[in-house]
């Protein structure tokens, strides 16, 4: 699932295509989970606006338009969001890769999981959104209009700090790794990166957040930081759908210290590293190092 840091790397990356250019049409799919916004409003809303900027909410994308209402989307577990001309095998479906040829292209063209494609009035290159699963969501926002599901957004990971999160921890039972995870005490944190946050503070993810102390939690959110900023500078992490909107593949995954890496050695201590299951989320960590 796309986190903060492949949410940022897509921003920063797809802007270009989208700031300071005016849509001439929105095509989508029909009406599914995956439009909060019914499709026909959000193509009569979209057309003929200008996108100003391009922003991220935790792990929300949010584009501001020139009549003052934004379009809001999220990735959800499978969301692609990249340029016309990308290519990449990620790019296609099970059954394409399997007709490929050694020396066939890869170029991709919009297919049935295409659900948001972006056709712009100066005749340059399309931006698309596509999702197999349709776990992402879109929604249109009217000038001034608020939503539930930005609303509630705790504050972003990247501005967290440790005192914060340790206010937080206080009183609760669950796992630190759960409260972690909770969208609306930090914002942007997955699966991934909470592991390998808590890894380097040491914190094992199945102790109860009451029982993180202040130190650890200061600790914990410098890990967060440095693997969130880390995994940025490298394009995030291709662990299974995720590409960069020109189709390349982030290179965070080879970095990896815990997360997916059952059984082989701790890159500090050589235990094998351990998996257990924490809030339906696999979990990983170090036996020895982590307390």
């Amino acid at each position: 699932m796309p986190e903060l840091p492949e949410v940022e790397v897509t921003r920063r990356r797809i802007a270009p295509y989208l700031v300071g250019r005016r849509i001439d049409r929105l095509r989508t799919t029909r009406p599914s989970y995956f439009f909060v916004t019914p499709p026909a409003r959000l193509r009569k809303a979209v057309a003929g606006r200008e996108v100003t900027a391009l922003e991220r909410l935790g792990k929300y994308l949010r584009a501001r338009l020139d009549d003052g209402s934004q379009l809001v989307l999220h990735l959800g577990m499978t969301g692609q969001l990249f340029a016309a001309g990308a290519s990449s095998l990620r790019l296609l479906s099970a059954t394409a890769r399997a007709a490929l040829t050694p020396e066939a292209q890869v170029g991709f063209r919009p297919d049935a999981h295409t659900h948001l494609r972006f056709c712009f009035a100066d005749g340059g290159p399309e931006v698309y959104l596509r999702d197999t699963r349709k776990f992402g969501k879109v929604l249109w926002l009217a000038a001034g209009e608020e939503h539930p599901r930005l609303a509630r957004l705790g504050t972003d990971a990247l501005l967290m700090e440790g005192n914060a999160l340790f206010v937080a921890t206080r009183k609760r039972k669950v796992a630190i790794k759960s409260l972690l995870l909770d969208q609306a005490i930090i914002a942007g944190v997955g699966n991934i990166y909470a592991d390998e946050a808590l890894f380097l503070a040491g914190v094992r993810p199945t102790r109860k957040a009451l029982r993180v102390t202040k130190r650890e939690s200061d600790g914990i959110v410098a890990g967060l930081h440095r693997v969130l900023n880390r995994s940025i500078e490298t394009g995030g992490s291709s662990i299974s759908d995720y590409v960069t909107p020109d189709g390349s593949d982030g290179a965070y995954q080879s970095e990896r210290r815990v997360y997916a890496r059952t059984g082989e050695p701790c890159t500090v201590c050589r235990a094998p590293i351990a998996r257990t299951v924490v809030g339906a989320r696999g979990t990983h960590y170090c036996p020895a190092c982590q307390r």
